[in-house]
């Protein structure tokens, strides 16, 4: 008897604000479970970005994990140095952290590589100004994650996040990172037993995998989560160009979002038995793990 929020075409069913928030938590305590993506012991770690899709995240995951004894929920946060955008992301970070009650540890690209994003941009780049800062935000994320004593890295991807990376590795015909893919990326791990330079990776886990950005973006109001709600300046080249072509693919063939994610995750294991994964190596500059002798952050920050 609730005025409803949202009409799901999918489903075929509309839901009044307290039910769509309820299936969307259900949603991703099914992913959480069914994926393994958390155990007893777990010291789970948030990346934070300041944006909708990591503070729903942070949120959602603090109702699952705060009860349990036997885990831990921290949060961190990685400043670009970005004019005009790192300022308040940092701002929403901090704020979504006090609200929730969990600890949140900030680093900076200026204090990890001696200098900002808007710096390395001035540079003459070889790559997409988006390469830069995602190989320098997962170096960051994993080494400083690691050194706070977390087993697992929750990341903020959505649905529409995920299928663009499953779409984007088959065009670009990248089957050994296709086969890093998925809900959570710990097969380097498991396949050393968690020994040597993979146990170096934090395993990532992605609990709202399932969740349409435009959900994500409803639940994050009606929540009252109050996050920095603006793209990076630098978010262009391929991954916007794919973005855009399966948005407007949505709007004419509801379903395509969920189609593509389980196509890819039936066929993952396949993918993985088929690809000669690279030697995993411990960088010579940094110590940190890669698949060359110079880790990628190295050879792009250093």
């Amino acid at each position: 008897r609730r005025p409803a929020v949202i009409f799901r075409k999918h489903e075929g069913r509309a839901l009044c604000g307290q039910h769509f928030m309820e299936s969307v938590e259900k949603k991703v305590k099914l992913t959480v479970r069914k994926n393994r993506m958390l155990s007893s012991g777990d010291n789970v770690c948030v990346a934070v970005s300041g944006g909708m899709n990591s503070g729903v995240a942070a949120a959602i995951l603090k109702k699952i994990v705060g009860p349990r004894r036997d885990m831990q929920i921290s949060a961190i946060h990685v400043d670009e140095g970005v004019s005009g955008f790192s300022g308040p992301s940092r701002k929403a970070a901090e704020r979504l952290a006090k609200n929730l009650g969990i600890k949140l540890a900030v680093f900076s690209f200026k204090e990890e590589f001696g200098k900002t994003m808007d710096q390395k941009i001035k540079e003459r780049l070889v790559m997409e100004p988006n390469t830069y800062a995602s190989v320098g935000r997962r170096w960051i994320l994993n080494k400083r994650a690691r050194e706070l004593g977390a087993t697992k890295l929750a990341m903020g991807h959505n649905l529409d996040a995920e299928v663009e990376g499953v779409v984007l590795n088959y065009i670009r015909g990248d089957l050994p990172r296709a086969g890093r893919f998925g809900a959570v990326t710990d097969w380097s791990v498991r396949k050393t037993a968690g020994k040597g330079p993979a146990s170096k990776f934090v395993p990532r886990i992605k609990p709202l995998r399932e969740i349409p950005k435009e959900e994500v973006g409803l639940y994050s109001r009606l929540a009252g989560i109050r996050m920095h709600g603006k793209d990076a300046p630098y978010y262009k080249g391929m991954r916007r160009e794919v973005g855009k072509f399966l948005e407007e693919l949505e709007k004419r063939y509801t379903g395509t979002r969920y189609s593509i994610l389980q196509t890819f995750d039936k066929i993952l294991p396949e993918i993985r038995s088929a690809t000669k994964e690279k030697r995993i190596r411990l960088c010579r500059k940094c110590g940190e793990p890669g698949s060359g002798m110079i880790c990628e952050a190295c050879k792009l920050w250093r």
